[in-house]
Order: structure tokens, then sequence, then C-alpha cells
């Protein structure tokens, strides 16, 4: 351990950050803690001084500052120092040690970000501003800025404090925090992959599969808590018809001319299928169709409730059936009232995907063991039978012996006729 002044004159040289809060010399990359980097060569000390102490916390940076910058035993003023881009001001003063004190978070006081293959680096520094003093005419001390970096590992926890039974690594805490990849696609009737056509004709059924891509997250089961479908990718627009609502009720499966539910069990908990019969918009001439539908997630080993569950209507035994859970998690689909329905919060605009899907993402306030997302399908084109008339021709030589018939029947009604009025 050294002192901080324990330095060779005008070096630039890493520290790391120990977790007994003292200054060690590292002259390689730390992989299992943060570490310091900073570069004094403007100040050009005299002295075997080094007057720039900087500790990389957890969640900020504290910078020690002796006040004999140069090592020429002239203390530089307090007011005259300054850090990061938004000239933050000292926190502290020793008047004893001639110290000053900088403490900012890392996003603080106009710092930067860089990301690298293997870490985090928060870039910073200490500015040297001298106000002129006496006349005015004279300078006795010139202007400094000392670069500060603190450099924190991607792939390694960096936390010092106590870590409980349940602890994750810090790569997979970071994943945690990262948008979950939802999607939204139309399969083929058997589910054994992705449908190539978006055009149906009424009578036909849609067959959805929704899904979430886990990678290093911990087990969480997908739900889909309401689809609206509607004639724009706006899914606010009118007109629009919600087949699944009430925070995942298929109430499409109760009109008398549908057959729609969700499929029962799931290929995987990260995954829910659903099935709905093709249908459009009364009056519209465009025949096109947006489905949009909010997926969320929620802890695997959670059981399901009344705000996160797929439930069918079984026309058979007049009842609502849940894909997983007991059958009270669905009795508000027959109130239609699930309490605080996590669809009414309304997302920003999608941006679109390949395939005719795309995704949009809610804020990261959010509880961070619940990720939620709105997919757009579409525009699927239905058509109904009556938009695709059949036409049948019949072979040339069919028809001239059906004419040569009718000229036949006639002249047969023509003899029979003056017959009659003889």
């Amino acid at each position: 351990a050294y002192t901080p002044w324990d330095f060779f004159r005008g070096e630039v040289r890493p520290w790391r950050y120990g977790g007994d809060h003292s200054l060690r010399q590292s002259h390689t990359f730390s992989q299992s803690s943060p570490w310091a980097w900073v570069d004094l060569s403007q100040l050009q000390a005299a002295a075997p001084l080094h007057p720039v102490a900087v500790q990389c916390q957890e969640a900020q940076v504290v910078v020690t500052v002796h006040r004999d910058l140069f090592g020429t035993g002239r203390l530089v003023k307090a007011m005259d120092l300054t850090l990061g881009s938004a000239a933050c001001l000292p926190v502290a003063q020793s008047a004893a040690e001639s110290t000053v004190t900088f403490v900012a978070g890392l996003h603080e006081c106009g710092s930067t970000l860089r990301v690298t293959p293997d870490a985090l680096v928060y870039s910073t520094s200490l500015n040297y501003s001298p106000v002129p003093a006496g006349n005015p005419l004279v300078i006795r001390t010139n202007p400094a800025m000392v670069p500060i970096e603190c450099h924190y590992p991607r792939r390694d926890n960096v936390s010092s404090n106590g870590v409980k039974p349940t602890w994750a690594p810090y790569h997979s805490t970071l994943s945690s925090e990262e948008k979950l990849p939802f999607s939204l696609r139309l399969m083929n009737d058997d589910w054994s992959a992705e449908r190539d056509s978006t055009v149906f004709q009424l009578g036909e059924v849609l067959h959805f599969q929704a899904g979430v891509n886990l990678e290093n997250h911990v087990p969480l089961r997908l739900f889909v808590d309401n689809c609206v479908a509607t004639l724009t990718p706006d899914r606010s627009s009118s007109p629009q018809y919600a087949f699944i609502d009430f925070s995942g009720c298929l109430v499409d499966g109760q009109l008398d001319d549908a057959i729609s539910t969700f499929i029962s069990p799931r290929p995987r908990q990260d995954v829910l299928q659903f099935a709905v019969d093709a249908f459009k918009f009364a009056g519209d001439s465009s025949n096109l169709v947006y489905i949009t539908c909010h997926l969320k997630v929620s802890l695997a080993d959670q059981a399901p409730d009344p705000l996160n569950k797929a439930c069918s209507f079984n026309k058979g035994n007049n009842l609502w059936v849940p894909v997983e859970g007991t059958q009270d998690v669905c009795s508000c689909c027959e109130m239609r009232s699930c309490g605080l329905a996590r669809h009414s919060r309304r997302l920003h605009a999608p941006s679109q995907w390949q395939g005719g899907r795309a995704r949009r993402e809610l804020p990261s306030q959010l509880d961070a063991l619940v990720k939620e997302a709105d997919v757009v399908v579409g525009p699927l084109l239905i058509h109904s039978w009556q938009s695709h008339p059949v036409k049948k021709m019949l072979p040339q030589g069919h028809l001239w012996m059906l004419l040569g018939l009718a000229a036949v029947a006639g002249l047969v009604i023509l003899i029979l006729a003056v017959l009659g009025a003889l």
C-alpha cells in the first residue's frame, strides 16, 4: 500500500481501488475490481509528490487533490480547482493536510462513458484554472488539466459489500437490466414453422406464437396481456377490435361464430400459442388488418393471478379455463374487470422489424422482474370468398356443342308451334 503522495514525478500510472478503501498500485488490468488511471503529465511536478489520488467506488469517484499541485511549495487556491466539464466544486477541504476532496457520481459533473470489450470506462478531469491575482498583466502559474478514468470490468462483480447466497454474477445482473427481446409470429397449421404468407381467407384460422428470448435470465413465464386489431399500425386508431383483453382473457372465443383459444399445454414457459378465427372489419375494402399484442413476463415460479394469466372460454362447459393455475384466476374474465390492467400504459410508436414485426419497450423504471412490450404483426390480407369469384371457362368444343343443341331445340319448338297453329 502507498500513501497518496508516494509517486514518481510526472507519471501516468493505473491505480486500483481495493475493498479496504486503500490505494494499491496495479500495473496490470484487474479482472475483479475497478481501477483508476490518472495522467499527471501536464503538472510537471518538481518534487517526488503525487498530488492527485483517485478512488473508483461502486457508484461514485472520489478525487483527493493536494494543493501543492505542482510540487513547488506554493499552494493553489481551492476555488481554482473544479472537476469535469460541469466544473463541480470540491465538497471538503483539509487545512491540516492542505488537500481538497471531490465526490461525484459516475454520471455526474460531465463525465463520459466508453464501453470496451472488457470494461466500462468513465472519464472525467481535474481542472486547474487560476484567477490572476495582483497585477493582471502578469501570471505566475499555468492552467492545467488532469485526465482521470475509472475502469470497471464488465464480466465480474465489482461490489465489495457482503453478498447473499442467491447472488448472481455481474454479467447476469447486466443481462437482467437489458430489454427482453419479445416476438410474435404467425405459424403454419401444425405449429412446426413460421408461416410464409400473410394472406388468409375468411374461415381459416390464424396461428400466433408469442415468445421471449431469455438467454442468461432467470426462468420467466410469458403472458399475452391483450391483443388489438386495427386498420393501421397505430393501436389507438379506430376502428379497433380487442380479441384478447383484461390481462389475458381470449374474449373472441365467447362469440358464437369463433373457436379461438389458447393452446394448452405450452411448448415452453417462455412461449405461448393461441389460435384465432380469421376476421376482417365490416365495410372495409382494403381487407388489411394489423395485430398489436402487449406481451409481458413474470417469474416462472410465481403462481398465475388475475393480472398474469392465459384464459380461454370453453363453450361446452360455459366456463373460462386457464392454461395453467387454478380456475379462479379466470373468474374476472366473466366480470370483464381484472384489476389494474397493465395495458393501460400506452407505449411509444413502434419501430418496424423485418417480416412485418415491430417491438416497443416500456421505460426501464419498471420493476426489474416485470418486463413488457408491444409487438405488431401485419399487415394481414384477409379475403372473403365473394372477393374471389370463381370463373369457370368451358372448353371451346363443349361451347359449340351447347350452341348446336340450343339451335336444334329452337327449331323443334318452332315446328311444334307451326303444327299447333295448323
